[in-house]
């Protein structure tokens, strides 16, 4: 498994506190690069850009990807271009929030 494809696995089992889905199938993430150093730099946003759980969130995908063996730093980055929108979610993310709906 290359590192990158271990930081998207990883980043997989962090979720969004107040949705309970990952960031992943949330589509909040939207790019991985790891430089030769170690350094990871992941560029992502929130469901909003005033989310109250912004410093937990990003702590955990720090904590995730700083577990991965060969990563040095993590360095997240999050923007809001281009918007997060319900489109951006996987089938898998829209299912987990429909099954919880029915509860």
């Amino acid at each position: 498994m290359t590192t990158e494809d271990a930081i998207w696995s990883a980043l997989e089992e962090v979720d969004d506190p107040e949705v309970g889905v990952n960031i992943v199938d949330l589509g909040l993430v939207y790019e991985v690069k790891v430089d030769e150093n170690g350094r990871a730099r992941i560029e992502m946003t929130l469901t909003i850009p005033e989310c109250p759980l912004a410093d937990d969130i990003v702590k955990n995908v720090k904590e995730a990807v700083g577990a991965i063996s060969g990563v040095k730093e993590v360095d997240v980055s999050l923007v809001w271009e281009p918007r997060w929108s319900p489109a951006r979610m996987n089938d898998k993310a829209r299912e987990e929030i429909r099954s919880r709906q029915r509860v």
